[in-house]
């Protein structure tokens, strides 16, 4: 039953696809792996190189990929939702490296090793009343 969830066919083109789903703090990223590609990475209908302007985002999307030198043996199709532009760089790093796994269990010891696997936990903390933000206060006058 576990197999069933790990390779997807589609109906039209007929290819395994590995989906996988990555996350970094409001970011949501579904990810699509699909082997026998020429290493394209597609971000909401858009080349990555479209979406993100910066190059240390590419650079972190591209991560698990350069890790397990996987980079022209799939390609990419993500839909990444919420949050800004660093969050959505993470969180399909995030899911690459999980669609990785499913595709090639033998690589997971060496994603987990550099970290890959592990949802960054860390959010926006809330703001307290009495506050501009979530710590920032107004600066004390004495008189």
């Amino acid at each position: 039953m576990a197999e069933e969830k790990k390779v997807k066919k589609t109906a039209k083109t007929q290819k395994v696809q590995f989906l996988a789903t990555g996350r970094r703090k409001k970011a949501i990223a579904r990810v699509f792996l699909i082997p026998g590609g020429n290493g394209s990475i597609t971000i909401n209908k858009q080349d990555i190189n479209e979406y993100f302007p910066l190059e240390t985002l590419k650079l972190v999307v591209r991560q698990p990929l350069a890790l397990t030198n996987t980079a022209e043996k799939y390609d990419i199709k993500v839909n990444v939702v919420g949050g800004g532009l660093s969050g959505q760089a993470g969180a399909v790093c995030h899911g690459i490296a999980r669609a990785l796994v499913k595709a090639d269990e033998t690589l997971k010891p060496e994603i987990k090793k550099a970290g890959f696997l592990t949802r960054d936990a860390r959010m926006k903390e809330r703001k307290k009343y009495g506050l501009k933000k979530a710590r920032k206060a107004s600066q004390f006058s004495k008189r």
